[in-house]
């Protein structure tokens, strides 16, 4: 009947387990209220363009300036991580268990397997999306997936992309345990929204479980139970909001949209109902109540699949600090200092009139005329100007703001009197920039190097058919074609990215060099002697980061020299041959007819014509 209350219970059949996991998911989201309350800060003072939208729009100033140094410091530390972690396309080395596996076939096979899965332009874009995360949220989230973008047809096979795909886990949508002893021994919850046509996508393709018929038989649920509440009569009780999910008003408005909340549980869960433990699974709750589909965890070497690395971590709660929290208040007080200036020079530039007695009645502008009576006076009320002192300030917060966040610099460190040499110089900015890269170097070692491997291992697990591999040969910089199959990715060691580790080290490297060849020892014609030309040239094409221009080949100048000299002679050659040849003769011009004599008629010959 119209009017009538109406109980969302009457139209779900809830799970006792998707019930235990979604009431876990809002406990574990209320924990981290206070971290979600500083990253929404840090957002908005990143992304501001005036006062108003941060938490300085509380303050009386008129202006409304906001100086955007967070941004600023945010862009630098991103792009100079972004150099740091991926300098060049082969940046991973393969670690062999014992000899044999650490062949030089087998480590070309391998590393060259990885730097084309890592150099997809979807595995790319994740990369840097991460790097962001890490700077934003100082918590980074991502797991490994397998992926078939190849397309199927009656004539051939579609050329795309068939390999482990990394997935970035928005911060916002995972929470765990906070005071569990490690990330790996947390489990957790990922949140995911998906259309109600994704959804029936994922149940054909068996993503949630390998029980098709029930899978399927709880899609039917989820998608009976919406089309009975939109056709329901009447309101809904307030109480309803039992099941509230988040971005909507209410349950029953996300039920009537075309929206499906996906809770998955990854970790050891057990369920008293049944008395069943379920070791490292996958559970999928959707709409907060009801159970999709329970399966193993199909990673072999990454136990929850789900890889985290924090930027400050914490001793007791792994929810990890980043690198611009704690400078939103110097980031305040810029502004503060910026506004405050900029309304006192207001005031000394048009500064407020004192009015005494009886005084007529005046425009205030220059040359203006102003009538006053026997106690009357005009004054201007013009504040100190001491405050516009405050540039000096605001500079050196900059400054300590760069410090803080461990912003690299061009030059740094402290300086004894006295002149320094490049050498010397470059050792102390190595060691202003130490928690730049020990952040680059954390990146690297917790996040990329188990995601790599699980790729790898992925890869070996998943992989059906032959991968052609494009490769460069270092010596020769010619590029070849390697085919690759799934007997070729199996070996017992590791993939170790190593671009961050020898970042740091290759300016030293290269002034440490010059300044040995410039020692007496470096000169030394027997200590050179033992030096290979071609293996320092190499060295110097990877410290220098000039591989891509192909300007290091074995004794290459002097087959340029020999061919500039090939060109030289031949020209002087002409030269010779034109200064003999008599005036009025062409030495190429053959194109007349030619006489039984092998003479062109009216060719001059000496005596007369021919």
């Amino acid at each position: 009947m119209a009017g009538k209350t109406l109980d969302i219970q009457s139209y779900i059949h809830p799970d006792m387990m998707a019930e235990a996991i979604s009431s876990q998911w809002m406990e574990w989201d209320m924990l981290r209220a206070k971290w979600k309350s500083s990253v929404r800060e840090v957002q908005q003072y990143v992304y501001s363009t005036d006062t108003t939208t941060t938490a300085n729009n509380v303050l009386p100033w008129k202006n409304k300036t906001t100086l955007p140094k967070l941004c600023q410091i945010r862009d630098n530390i991103y792009a100079n991580y972004d150099a740091s972690l991926f300098p060049k396309s082969g940046f991973v080395e393969w670690q062999g268990a014992n000899r044999v596996e650490q062949g030089k076939e087998k480590k070309e096979l391998l590393e060259s397997y990885c730097e084309y899965f890592l150099n997809q332009p979807s595995n790319k874009e994740i990369l840097k999306k991460l790097i962001l995360d890490y700077i934003d949220y100082g918590n980074v989230f991502a797991m490994v997936d397998w992926t078939d973008k190849r397309v199927e047809s009656q004539f051939h096979t579609a050329l795309a992309y068939a390999g482990p795909q990394i997935v970035r886990i928005h911060p916002n949508d995972i929470v765990f345990n906070p005071i569990a002893p490690t990330f790996a021994d947390s489990p957790k919850i990922v949140r995911s929204l998906v259309t109600m046509g994704e959804l029936k996508r994922r149940v054909e393709f068996n993503t949630f479980s390998d029980d098709n018929e029930a899978m399927q038989a709880a899609y039917d649920y989820l998608r009976n139970t919406r089309l009975n509440v939109a056709q329901a009569a009447g309101e809904f009780d307030e109480r309803n909001n039992a099941y509230a999910i988040d971005g909507f008003t209410s349950f029953v408005q996300y039920l009537g949209s075309n929206y499906c909340e996906l809770l998955q549980f990854y970790g050891d869960y057990y369920d008293s109902k049944d008395d069943r433990l379920y070791t490292n699974a996958v559970i999928t709750v959707a709409d907060r109540h009801k159970i999709l589909g329970v399966r193993e965890n199909p990673s072999g070497i990454a136990y929850n699949r789900i890889h985290h690395i924090g930027w400050r971590t914490r001793q007791d709660n792994l929810w990890a600090m980043g690198p611009l929290e704690n400078l939103v208040g110097m980031q305040y007080r810029i502004d503060h200092l910026e506004n405050l200036k900029a309304d006192v020079f207001d005031l000394i530039a048009a500064p407020p009139l004192m009015v005494k007695g009886l005084v007529e009645d005046f425009e205030w502008g220059p040359f203006s005329r102003i009538y006053v009576g026997d106690d009357g006076d005009v004054k201007m009320m013009a504040p100190e100007g001491n405050v516009l002192s405050a540039n000096l300030e605001i500079d050196q917060l900059e400054r300590k703001m760069e410090e803080y966040a461990g912003s690299p610099k061009e030059a740094a460190g402290f300086r004894t009197p006295g002149e320094k040499t490049a050498y010397e110089v470059q050792r102390l900015e190595n060691a202003a920039n130490r928690i730049f890269y020990a952040k680059t170097k954390q990146f690297e070692e917790f996040l990329l190097e188990p995601m790599i491997n699980e790729a790898l291992d992925m890869a070996r697990r998943f992989n059906t058919s032959t991968i052609t591999i494009r490769s460069m040969d270092p010596k020769t910089n010619a590029v070849s074609f390697r085919d690759i199959t799934t007997e070729d990715l199996s070996g017992f060691g590791r993939m170790k990215p190593v671009a961050a580790r020898n970042f740091a080290d290759k300016a030293e490297k290269v002034q440490s060099i010059n300044a040995f060849f410039q020692s007496a020892l470096g000169n030394d014609p027997e200590m050179k002697a033992h030096f290979s030309t071609v293996n320092l040239s190499r060295m110097f094409e990877e410290l220098l980061d000039i591989e891509p221009y192909k300007v290091v080949r074995p004794y290459v100048r002097l087959y340029e020299q020999q061919e500039a000299q090939s060109i030289v002679n031949a020209g002087q050659e002409q030269i010779a041959t034109e200064a003999m040849t008599p005036a009025g003769i062409a030495p190429d011009d053959t194109t007349g007819p030619i006489s039984s004599n092998g003479m062109v008629p009216g060719m001059l010959v000496p005596g007369g014509k021919a």
